[in-house]
């Protein structure tokens, strides 16, 4: 028993729960994860009112369609080949940058998060347009690769600033080469980050419109789109939706099993001092090389291509009408990431933190609704404002709404990051004094967590600027996006006309992606 204001004293029971790191999540956490849970999951409502309106004989007929089942094959066969690709890119590319003595390492590191300001449509034009050879797979693949990679390198570069040298040292020590002591030391220690940056990569393949578009293969969220433009009947679209969303149900819950032990799989807040970098020697060139060619394919080559439609036929744009798309979209983007940033906070701290059913329940609810084609949110959202809450049909809060149903996972894995690389100790020694749980949220776990969390906002920018089909149901009337007025151009084969757009986005997204490579 304790008076106010005293430190609580725990039973033994309590302090071995707490040790072993199960505790109940404070109401303070549970609240506000709850909120952005049903938010995310209020898409999913309406892809189930929308698959059953015809009953379940006619839903299941759909779904078990030869056509739904192929479109489930190249799917899936894109993501994995654009997962197994971008970790190949992503872990070696911050491996060099963090822990050799690469020379440039700062260059690279940034030119390796630069691609984040490319959105995946104008890479795959970029692409497309100058190979029309690529058309199909091999373009999606190429451009959805260098396009997301980034969601890989950011995590794992991370973790390997944070894991301590002290392991890789003795493994050499002992006799093991490089290469050895990387496999069996340095790796296991990268994998939760690494399979938290594939979940990503993964959702991201299986929700892209533009580039498969674009490129046009044949995926699910192309399917969808064309569904709901052929017909009034919204049911097969809907149940091709619930198809996707089951995918990324089960997706999420083979990365939760990825992730091991919380003990096991977190580092501490640094290492108690800098590790040696490995000196490439003759292979400094080859890697020199990996890296260059890289660059060059994924930010070289988009820039130069847009280079050339500036430069060349005329482009006629409006001064005028370019500088309204520029601050409707600093605008929405920064109020996106704002409010994305806050409702994930929560999230990530719980899934940190608390290993019960409902931490996890709310993580993987929040995942669940990444992967809901973004025209399928903005419908969803349409529907819920014009039977439900008309005032805010067409206006901002709704078009923020949509933000955060499709990007609150990319800040929940920055914000548990962070939390998982903040020592707990403290946390606990405040809340032994008698801190509530709010104030040890406001005063420890957020300042010792900052650093991440911004780079998650950061991050949550870059891919809010560049969301297209939402934003093209859901903005305010009259108003452009650089990204709606690119698409624009581009639906009316006016190139030139959209490659000032195509540039003021990369120059935008550039800067955010620029500060986290030099953090990184």
């Amino acid at each position: 028993m304790s008076t106010h204001g005293s430190p609580s004293v725990r039973t033994p029971a309590a302090a071995s729960r707490v040790a072993a790191g199960v505790r109940r999540a404070p109401l303070v956490l549970l609240l506000p994860a709850t909120a952005a849970a049903l938010l995310a999951l209020l898409p999913l409502g309406y892809l189930g009112v929308r698959a059953m309106e015809h009953g379940w004989a006619h839903a299941w007929e759909i779904a078990s369609e030869a056509r739904t089942l192929e479109l489930l094959g190249r799917s899936l066969g894109l993501a994995a080949i654009v997962v197994a690709a971008c970790l190949v890119l992503g872990v070696s590319l911050a491996w060099l940058t963090v822990r050799t003595t690469l020379p440039g390492r700062r260059i690279w590191a940034v030119l390796a998060t630069l691609p984040l300001a490319v959105p995946s449509y104008v890479a795959a034009f970029t692409w497309i347009s100058a190979a029309p050879s690529l058309a199909g797979l091999p373009g999606a693949a190429i451009t959805l690769t260098f396009a997301c990679f980034p969601y890989v390198f950011l995590p794992v570069a991370a973790a390997l600033r944070g894991i301590d040298p002290a392991q890789e040292e003795a493994a050499r020590s002992l006799g093991g080469g490089a290469l050895r002591t990387f496999v069996r030391v340095t790796l296991p220690q990268l994998r939760p980050a690494a399979a938290g940056g594939a979940i990503l990569v993964a959702l991201y393949v299986l929700s892209d419109f533009g580039s498969v578009s674009i490129t046009r293969y044949d995926t699910f969220t192309r399917a969808i789109h064309s569904s709901y433009q052929a017909s009034f009947d919204r049911t097969p679209a809907a149940v091709l939706g619930c198809v996707l969303v089951t995918m990324t149900v089960l997706l999420v819950l083979a990365e939760n099993r990825t992730r091991g032990r919380a003990g096991h799989a977190r580092t501490g807040r640094g290492s108690a001092r800098p590790p040696v970098p490995l000196r490439l020697g003759r292979w400094t060139a080859p890697a020199l090389a990996w890296c260059g060619a890289v660059s060059a394919a994924a930010v070289g080559f988009p820039l130069v291509t847009l280079g050339y439609w500036l430069t060349v036929g005329s482009s006629d744009f409006d001064p005028e009408r370019l500088w309204s798309a520029t601050v409707a979209t600093v605008t929405v983007a920064a109020a996106g990431a704002a409010v994305t940033t806050v409702l994930a906070l929560p999230v990530g701290v719980l899934s940190a933190r608390h290993r019960g059913r409902a931490a996890r329940l709310l993580e993987q609810s929040v995942w669940a609704g990444h992967a809901v084609p973004g025209i399928t949110v903005g419908l969803a959202l349409v529907f819920f404002s014009v039977r439900y809450a008309y005032p805010l049909y067409q206006e901002l809060p709704l078009l923020i709404a949509a933000y955060v149903v499709l990007y609150l996972p990319v800040a929940v894995a920055s914000a548990r990051a962070a939390v998982l690389q903040s020592p707990p100790v403290l946390e606990e020694v405040a809340r032994s004094l008698g801190r509530s749980p709010l104030r040890v949220l406001r005063e420890i776990t957020v300042p010792l967590a900052a650093p991440g969390i911004g780079a998650g906002a950061a991050l949550t920018f870059v891919v809010i600027m560049k969301e297209l089909p939402a934003t093209l149901l859901l903005r305010p009337t009259g108003t452009d996006t650089l990204a709606t007025r690119l698409w624009t151009e581009t639906g009316a084969g006016a190139f030139a006309g959209a490659a000032p757009y195509a540039a003021v986005i990369v120059l935008l997204a550039a800067i955010p992606s620029y500060l986290l490579g030099r953090r990184s």
